[in-house]
């Protein structure tokens, strides 16, 4: 999946949050046009992660859930360690992670959560 396309996912998954999610919602949040909203959710239903039907609000599937609550796992994750272990700025934290979270490599990212559980026992 592209970085692009997780974003999109993320996006979703926080308007869920917040109740029904509508194409105008994702475009405003992801500063993007609604046409490009439509194309990169038409690939995510291809691909499983969500359902829309035109003029309709947008829903996850379990497929969607899952990957959107591990994408936003790993935000949240890089963000409090930009943050709290390495002292970044809150909002330089926040951007830095929003970049990070799609490029890592799953080993660095299992390699950072252990040095912050054993930095938490010391």
């Amino acid at each position: 999946m592209t970085q692009s396309l997780e974003d999109y996912l993320e996006m979703v998954s926080f308007l869920a949050d917040e109740g029904e999610v509508r194409v105008t919602d994702i475009a405003s949040r992801l500063g993007v046009s609604k046409p490009s909203v439509l194309t990169a959710l038409k690939v995510l239903e291809e691909q499983g992660f969500l359902e829309h039907e035109r003029y309709s609000n947008v829903a996850l599937t379990s497929k969607g859930i899952v990957r959107a609550a591990d994408i936003r796992e790993r935000h949240y994750f890089l963000t409090s360690f930009l943050r709290d272990t390495v002292g970044v700025s809150p909002e330089t934290a926040e951007k830095d992670a929003c970049k990070m979270e799609h490029v890592l490599s799953e080993e660095t990212l299992k390699k950072m959560k252990l040095f912050v559980r054993a930095k938490k026992k010391d």
